[in-house]
Parts: C-alpha cells; sequence; structure tokens
C-alpha cells in the first residue's frame, strides 16, 4: 500500500485525554486489526507522519519505538519503517450489516460464514430498517473492518444512502439485494433484478396459473418492499390479460374462488391461509398460492407451498466469494419457481 493511502487510516484527536503518542499506536493497531494496513507495507518516516499530522517528532519516534518493542513493526535502516507479518492477525475481520433478520437472511448469512471460512472473523448488525441507526452503525465501525457486506436501507433514498456509505474505501464495500441506481456500478456486489425476477417466474408458472382468472398479490403497508416487484407483476397480468388486485390488507380482503395470491410476507402467509380455511376453499385446486421467498418449512405447510425466490444460498456464497477474491465484480443471483400442489 502507498504511503500516503496509509496515512489516510492514521488519525489523532486533539480534544482526547489521551496522549497523542498512544493514539498513533492504537489508530496504527486497530488499522491493522481491520485489514486497513496489512503486512509489509511502509509506513511514513518520522519526518512526514509529523509533518501530516501536525505534531512533534518526538511524539511519532515515541510511538515508533513502542511499536517496534511490542513487535508490531521494524525497521531497515535506509528502507524505514514497515508493519511486521507477525504483527498482523490471521483473521480477516468482516462486518455483515443486514437490514432485518427473517429466514432468508439466515441462510444468506449461513451460506457466507461457511464459505468465508475459519480464517476470517464476522460481525453481524441488524439495522431493523431504521435509517438513523443505519447511519450511526457505518459511522462506529468505518475503521474497523476489513470488509463492510452491506444490504443498503433505501426507504431514504439513493443519496443518503450514497453519502453514508461513502465513508468508508470503495473497494472495502459489497453491496447485497437491490442494486441502488446510479451507485451499484461503483462498488462490488450480489443484486436482485426484482421487475424481470418475478415476471420471469409467473412466465414458468403459466400453465398452472391459467386455471384461476384473478390474480392478487398481497404487500402489506407495514413492510417495506422493493417497488419493482410490483412493476413485474403489473406487466405479466397485462401481457397474460389476467384480472389483478394489489392488496394492502389481507385482514380486510374477501378470500374467492378462482384467485392466486402471490403473498411478500410471511405474516400475510399465515393470514391468508386460516382466511381460505374458514371459507373452506380447498387450496391448490379452487384457490392458488404463491410465496415470495424458498423457506425450509414451504416445502412441509399444505404438502407444500409454490415459491418464487431468489438463491439465497448462493447470495451468500457469491458475496463471499467477493470477499476472498478482493474482486470488483457486480454479480446477479439467480431466481427460482419451484412449483407445488399450492397452486
Amino acid at each position: 500500500m502507498k504511503i500516503a493511502t496509509i496515512v489516510e487510516h492514521i488519525h489523532i484527536n486533539r480534544l482526547a485525554a489521551t496522549p497523542k503518542y498512544l493514539q498513533l499506536c492504537n489508530s496504527i493497531i486497530n488499522s491493522i486489526e481491520s485489514g486497513s494496513i496489512e503486512a509489509n507495507d511502509t509506513l511514513p518516516s518520522i519526518n512526514e507522519l509529523s509533518c501530516k499530522l501536525e505534531i512533534s517528532r518526538n511524539t511519532v519516534e515515541k510511538a515508533y519505538r513502542y511499536l517496534r518493542k511490542k513487535g508490531i513493526i521494524e525497521s531497515v535502516p535506509s528502507k524505514g519503517y514497515f508493519i511486521s507479518p507477525a504483527a498482523c492477525p490471521r483473521q480477516r475481520k468482516i462486518l455483515l450489516l443486514f437490514n432485518k433478520l427473517s429466514p432468508h437472511k439466515t441462510i444468506l448469512y449461513d451460506a457466507f460464514v461457511e464459505a468465508i471460512g475459519d480464517n476470517n472473523a464476522v460481525d453481524l448488525y441488524v439495522y431493523n430498517n431504521d435509517f438513523t441507526l443505519f447511519k450511526k452503525l457505518i459511522h462506529e465501525k468505518k475503521n474497523d473492518y476489513a470488509h463492510y457486506v452491506i444490504i443498503p436501507d433505501l426507504s431514504h433514498g439513493e443519496d443518503d444512502v450514497y453519502q453514508t456509505i461513502s465513508n468508508i474505501k470503495k473497494d472495502k464495500i459489497i453491496l447485497l439485494d437491490k442494486p441502488v441506481p446510479g451507485i451499484h456500478d461503483e462498488y462490488s456486489g450480489v443484486f436482485q433484478d426484482f421487475e424481470a425476477d418475478i415476471y420471469g417466474a409467473l412466465e414458468k408458472a403459466l400453465v398452472r396459473i391459467k386455471k384461476y382468472h384473478t390474480i392478487k398479490i398481497i404487500c402489506s403497508k407495514r413492510h417495506c418492499f422493493p417497488i419493482d416487484i410490483l412493476r413485474g407483476f403489473v406487466k405479466f397480468c397485462n401481457q397474460y390479460q389476467y384480472n389483478y388486485k394489489i392488496v394492502h390488507d389481507i385482514d380486510n380482503e374477501d378470500i374467492s374462488e378462482g384467485e392466486v395470491y402471490i403473498i411478500l410476507m410471511e405474516d400475510d402467509l399465515v393470514t391468508t391461509i386460516e382466511k381460505i380455511n374458514r371459507v373452506k376453499l380447498v387450496i391448490g385446486r379452487q384457490v392458488g398460492i404463491i410465496s415470495y421467498n424458498e423457506t425450509p418449512l414451504k416445502k412441509l405447510i399444505l404438502k407444500g407451498i409454490t415459491t418464487i425466490s431468489t438463491d439465497f444460498y448462493e447470495m451468500g456464497r457469491l458475496a463471499a466469494g467477493l470477499v476472498l477474491g478482493n474482486s470488483r465484480e457486480r454479480l446477479q443471483v439467480p431466481f427460482y419457481l419451484r412449483l407445488r400442489p399450492s397452486l
């Protein structure tokens, strides 16, 4: 790493009570632990760092002596100071920052941890679609990790997301889930194409859907979801001339024979099944159910619920591959239809 780049990771807080030489030491140690500074990286000379940080030569010299004594840095006459390989952790620290926890996000997490291997340390934080918490975590953790794997909160707009994550170097960030317009081309990531995915999956299910006359998509207002899903749904219904309805409150929706229900959220799935059972309609013959996002239980409920789903296991595996390869790629994750008796 270039010396100029290393200096970016070394900070002094002039208002802190901690002696400046210890601040300097701690800053270098934290950068090593996060992977920002690596083994054999050359440190700035005493004069360079003194000038850049506007602190005395004695302060820098004292910090370097302390770090040499601890075996964190070494020096070679006429060549300067560099990071000792022995000081660098074997484990790379990785932050996973998810917008929420759900069964499919658990699959993603498990796949990522499995693929990343034991030589890397993974910390998971969940901000529960709270943009204030999202910004706070990014700010607090911006110097602590070698890589940041983030599902961004887009409810406050792409500009706010961009400004928030811009505090972290681009090559450390991997974005997941939905491409951020005007942003995702600058970052590595594993993305879904929500509009094309649902349209293509419904086309593959067309033979079974043909026995119904109306398709309803259940997307409760109490949940956040990509608007692109609705665009793909409406596009399909218009293309194949189906009656359709976007339902924001399943509790007050009538259930009728000849309808297919595409259900985005797990709690709405339970409510819909209960309402169908109350009116004594047969699922898979008189009404159809398609559930968004595959989970193991959906193979068993009602002898099997038809799902349309991103391959979250593959998303986790691909994200881990980008980390391990230090790759600057943008990958699209597969999307599958799993036909079962509920349709």
